[in-house]
Parts: structure tokens; sequence; C-alpha cells
């Protein structure tokens, strides 16, 4: 998505090999004309699957996921990371590792939002090492609901996850692909080198 690739070469951070900060418009600053135009895109890519929910992870993946269900008309659930005195009971769980916080979570999901007549559609803003995604598909799974894919934001091709996710038969529409952060420099899937502030 030339528009998303353009404002992380413009407002990106590389910060290491492995971390790219997108802060300013996705994931503490959120950008809402960006975030609609990526939840127009998301729509479009799966426009054809008959999406009934679509699941996402605190707090990144909210806003693209929100966007991508105001045009694909249907409601948007998100696993808390934390445990919530309101989401107690007939909850789906499954241990995620966050590679940039070096944290495990249980995430959870309240048994009541997604059923197993629901065909899903995961979102998250990073897919690195595929954690979260599997996550999600796990709780996707418990809830017997049938999985239409995942839309990511931002891949980092270097990393597995999306190898691994693609192994086990699944859709995934990433909408811009990192080949390499190196140096303060990001290099994009079919692009060349470009130098990040």
């Amino acid at each position: 998505m030339k528009l998303l690739v353009e404002r992380i070469k413009q407002d990106g951070q590389a910060l290491s090999e492995h971390v790219l900060k997108v802060d300013a418009f996705l994931n503490h600053q959120i950008d809402p004309e960006l975030m609609q135009e990526i939840g127009k895109e998301f729509a479009a890519r799966f426009a054809d699957e008959g999406i009934t929910k679509i699941v996402t992870i605190e707090s990144s993946g909210i806003a693209p996921a929100v966007m991508a269900g105001l045009y694909l008309h249907v409601p948007v659930v998100f696993a808390r990371k934390r445990k919530s005195l309101t989401l107690s009971e007939g909850l789906l769980t499954a241990s995620v590792h966050s590679f940039t916080k070096n944290e495990t979570n249980e995430i959870s999901i309240s048994k009541k939002y997604v059923a197993q007549d629901d065909r899903v559609l995961i979102i998250d803003d990073f897919l690195a090492n595929g954690q979260a995604a599997l996550g999600l598909i796990d709780i996707v799974e418990q809830s017997g609901a049938n999985l239409a894919g995942i839309g990511i934001v931002i891949e980092k091709s270097f990393q597995d996850g999306a190898a691994k996710l693609k192994e086990l038969g699944i859709r995934v529409e990433s909408l811009a692909q990192i080949e390499a952060l190196e140096g303060g420099k990001v290099l994009f899937k079919n692009d060349k080198v470009e130098e990040l502030v």
C-alpha cells in the first residue's frame, strides 16, 4: 500500500535491526485518515470472504481493525492482555510472547463475542515472529469459528512469522512488507533502501 509505505519512510524510525518505531501514526499517536485508508484496503482485499467478525489484540491493532470493520460492516472484538473485573467468565485464552516488550501475556476474549458460525478476519499492526497471530488463531479455533485470513499493517518479512502462517495454509495480506532494517535504513520488498530519520 503506497500511502502506508510513504508514511513509514516519512515518520518511521529504525531503532535496531529488529525494531521499527511507528508511534507517530500507528501505535501511540494515531492518524485517523491513514487508518481509514488502511481499513478500506483490508475491506477491499477481503470483500469476497463473507467476514462476520474481526478479531485483533489490544492495543495497536484496534485502530486499523475498527476501520476495516466500518467498511466491512462487521463488529470488531479485541483480545485483552490484562485481566478485567468485567471479563472473568466464559473466556477463550492463549499465551502470547511480545518480542518488543519481552513479556508474555495471557490474552482473552469472551466466548459470547466469537461464535461457531462466525467467519473471522484477524487484523494486527505488526507481523514479526507471528506470536500474536498464532495466539489469536488459537482463540478463533477454540471458538469453533472459521478463519478467513489475517490482515497485517506492517510485515517484517526478514522474520519468520509470515512463513509460519503460510505453512499452516493461512491467507496473509500485508500492506507494507519490510525486507530489512539496517543502520537507520529500511528496505521494503520490491523497493530500494530508504534512509529513516
